[in-house]
């Protein structure tokens, strides 16, 4: 398949090619590696993880996978797109980071406050990682990515009602757990 151009590739891949997918793998995983790493400061971990998630994505679409331009035009803007979902998603953690440690220093300074705050704060998390998977993700998605219901019915292909059942779902559960969880605390 060595041999084989782009669009030869494309082809086989839209049969279910192994062989065709692993040579555009081969082709072009540096290439898009490198450019991540460059874009995202050699965070090489999250670069890594960015090609994964767009070969997966080539993969997953194979039989349905179209080309407009070229397959190096294609997984180049692909890149260029997940570099800035990664990019907001940082800006996102860190405004959030920034907001919540000036919440806790401006609204108490005391130890102990700060103590039952990390305490709370790990059962929130606690509590997150036991709700079911997909609605650990929603949740996850719209409280700590900042995501819109929209946005995650398009990116998880399900419904908006779904994401608000899924959503409201979480909200009850955290809220017991919580309310549990303080009640032993005081």
């Amino acid at each position: 398949m060595q041999n084989f151009d782009d669009d030869t590739l494309v082809r086989y891949l839209r049969k279910g090619s192994d062989a065709a997918f692993t040579e555009i793998y081969n082709r072009y995983w540096k290439k898009l590696f490198s450019v991540a790493a460059n874009k995202l400061n050699y965070d090489l971990k999250l670069a890594e993880e960015l090609v994964q998630d767009i070969f997966l994505d080539v993969w997953q679409r194979r039989e349905t996978f179209e080309i407009r331009s070229s397959l190096s035009l294609y997984l180049a803007a692909a890149m260029k797109y997940k570099i800035i979902d990664a990019r907001l998603k940082r800006k996102r953690i860190k405004e959030h980071t920034e907001a919540l440690a000036a919440q806790a220093s401006i609204s108490d300074s005391s130890t102990e406050r700060q103590i039952s705050f990390d305490e709370l704060k790990d059962e929130l998390t606690v509590l997150v990682s036991n709700l079911p998977e997909k609605c650990q993700l929603v949740y996850k998605l719209s409280k700590e990515w900042g995501y819109s219901q929209k946005e995650i019915a398009l990116r998880l292909s399900i419904s908006e009602k779904t994401v608000e059942s899924h959503l409201s779902r979480a909200v009850k559960a955290l809220r017991l757990g919580l309310k549990n969880f303080l009640t032993h605390l005081l």
